[in-house]
């Protein structure tokens, strides 16, 4: 069996002495600072756990402003290209009604010029045929009395040849 001696019961009592020692001195602070440990550690997992739930709000909110701007930008995007479709309809009006305007004006001179031609010819004409009468007829007639003869001879002449032309 166990033999006890004085030696043991002083080993029992240190090792007790000890125990109570280190339970009031090492044991407890042990226990507190553990405790401490694991408070932080659960307060730092809720703030991560919070840091994601923040993060994942903001990534969802920072998608939802991508998605508007992009709409956003599309709208915009349909608003120019339908200005620039208007602004090309306005312009192309714009040239086709410059065009008929510049057309009637062309056509307006023409007609002016062609009129200027035949008044010109005619008075040419007229010169012409009062010299060639004179020449003819030796005996000069006077110079009002030549003209509307001559102007009644061509008035005539082009009736029957070409029509009615002035």
């Amino acid at each position: 069996m166990i033999d006890m001696n004085a030696t043991m019961v002083a080993q029992i009592i240190n090792f007790l002495l000890l125990v109570a020692i280190l339970t009031k001195i090492a044991y407890r602070p042990i226990l507190q600072a553990l405790e401490e440990r694991r408070t932080r550690i659960e307060k730092s997992l809720q703030e991560a756990e919070q840091e994601r739930a923040l993060a994942a709000a903001m990534k969802k909110e920072s998608q939802e402003q991508v998605t508007a701007a992009r709409i956003q930008a599309r709208s915009i995007i349909d608003e120019a290209i339908a200005l620039g479709e208007k602004s090309r309809e306005s312009i192309i009006q714009k040239a086709e009604a410059d065009n008929e305007r510049l057309t009637k004006e062309a056509q307006a001179e023409i007609q002016r010029n062609y009129q200027q031609a035949l008044s010109s010819l005619q008075t040419e004409v007229v010169i012409l045929a009062v010299a060639a009468a004179e020449k003819i007829i030796e005996k000069n007639l006077d110079p009002e009395t030549n003209a509307r003869l001559v102007r009644g001879f061509i008035k005539d002449f082009t009736k029957k040849k070409y029509g009615e032309l002035a």
